[in-house]
């Protein structure tokens, strides 16, 4: 079983860096041959809001058939929105990509993203894996592979999707996404993986395949404290958006574009150590406290890293959010493979999904204008240039690190709440009182009903 999960892993590692990569140059190429920011902000948009309205649906894809099918089709998908992207890049009228308001170049990027966000379905694929395959006790450590598989992907997009750009444009991004795709399609179908039917409990008839939203809200609010779990990351997704609206340019206000490039790629370096760290040593006992200690660190250091216009506090900063982002994102995973039972996680993984994609751009979206409008003037010649300016710094740059502070304190002040609510402890325990059905790793019936 370890061996086909690892297959399934390296598999979904070359999915996933290929469908980033065709995001993340989409975005640099539109931005070349249009030199609009409405028009790359609009990607970033359609992909945010597409993840978030997706996530149930794709969910209930993955717990209503298996897993290698949806997997399969996942790239099947990917593969016939590339080639239609292809041709328009062939068939292209001249000037037709250099407008940013024309219809032909929104087809196209529609085409292309769509491509992208087909391979959504394979990171909840993926985690009702990790219960299908992998031991309850060694859960923590899997998902700490599957987060190092997310750095490595990320790192390489990251490095990769701008030489391609650079070198062919997208008629090269697709053309190597085509390429990968058929390869990942062709190894995912010589993967075997057996996937016992889930069948409903004695005496009960099974439901019928529906995206079912009242009855995954019914198995959610079963398990004391598993909302409070979604809504605290999803509290914590909204914070997170600071970063997302924020972080570049504050990042470039310290040092050059190609500097702050070529340090996020360094950066993205965390993910990995995290991940063989997890994979060695797991999540411990409880990983819902290690989820919120996480935290509790993460929003600390939020805190101080902007405290002073230094590039190096940044670095630093930034290192230790990436390094223990991976902690926080197996220890949620961990948890809900735990207490909810295998037949429903789809949906509930994409429930959460959906719930917590939308925070980040809702904040993004806010957060910028405040920050332009209201704290950059306090922090440039307002009363808060006046009263801290002497030793926090004064402009621009200062009142951007100013929001950065004060969300960090928000975070922790957050997190100890949540370390001492009743929600919490009752999670806890239905965590450390959940046990498998069977020898394979199945999850564990916490609750019942019609799936």
């Amino acid at each position: 079983m370890r061996r086909t999960f690892y297959n399934v892993l390296g598999n979904n590692l070359v999915a996933n860096v290929t469908n980033f990569t065709v995001w993340f140059a989409l975005t640099f190429w539109v931005f070349i041959e249009t030199q609009s920011v409405f028009a790359t902000g609009m990607i970033a948009g359609i992909y945010l809001i597409l993840t978030a309205a997706l996530g149930f649906w794709l969910g209930s894809l993955v717990d209503h058939n298996p897993k290698k099918r949806v997997m399969l089709g996942s790239s099947a998908v990917s593969l016939g929105f590339y080639a239609a992207a292809m041709a328009m890049v062939a068939l292209e009228p001249e000037g037709a990509f250099t407008d940013p308001y024309g219809w032909y170049l929104w087809v196209f990027v529609i085409l292309s993203m769509f491509g992208v966000m087909a391979g959504n379905i394979r990171s909840i694929a993926l985690t009702t894996i990790v219960t299908i395959l992998i031991p309850e006790p060694e859960r923590d450590k899997a998902n700490g592979l599957v987060g190092m598989v997310t750095g490595i992907g990320f790192l390489t997009t990251s490095m990769i999707s701008g030489v391609l750009v650079a070198w062919g444009g997208m008629v090269a991004t697709l053309g190597l996404a085509i390429v990968l795709t058929l390869l990942v399609l062709v190894h995912m179908s010589r993967i075997r993986m057996d996937e016992t039917e889930v069948e409903p409990a004695p005496g009960e008839e099974a439901a019928p395949k529906t995206i079912d939203i009242r009855g995954t809200v019914r198995v959610i609010a079963a398990v004391p404290g598993l909302f409070a779990l979604i809504f605290f990351a999803t509290f914590n997704n909204f914070l997170g958006g600071i970063f997302m609206a924020l972080l570049d340019a504050y990042g470039l206000s310290l040092v050059s574009v190609q500097a702050w490039g070529f340090t996020f790629g360094v950066l993205s370096v965390a993910f990995i150590i995290s991940g063989i760290l997890i994979s060695r040593t797991g999540l411990g006992k409880n990983p819902l406290r290690t989820l919120l200690l996480v935290n509790l660190i993460t929003w600390s250091a939020c805190c101080v890293f902007t405290i002073q216009p230094s590039f190096w506090l940044l670095v630093a900063g930034c290192f230790v959010w990436m390094f223990l982002g991976p902690y926080a994102e197996a220890a949620e995973h961990t948890t809900l493979q735990k207490v909810v039972p295998l037949e429903r996680q789809g949906r509930v993984f994409g429930f959460a999904q959906s719930v917590e994609q939308a925070a980040s751009p809702l904040t993004a979206f806010l957060i910028g204008p405040l920050t332009q409008f209201l704290v950059i003037p306090f922090m440039t010649d307002g009363y808060g240039a006046e009263t801290i300016g002497g030793w926090f710094g004064t402009g621009a740059d200062r009142g951007i690190a100013l929001v950065f502070t004060i969300a960090g304190m928000i975070g922790v002040l957050v997190t100890i709440v949540a370390l001492n609510s009743p929600q919490y402890r009752a999670l806890s325990k239905a965590y450390a009182a959940g046990s498998d059905e069977d020898d394979a790793g199945g999850a564990a019936a916490t609750v019942s009903g019609p799936v």
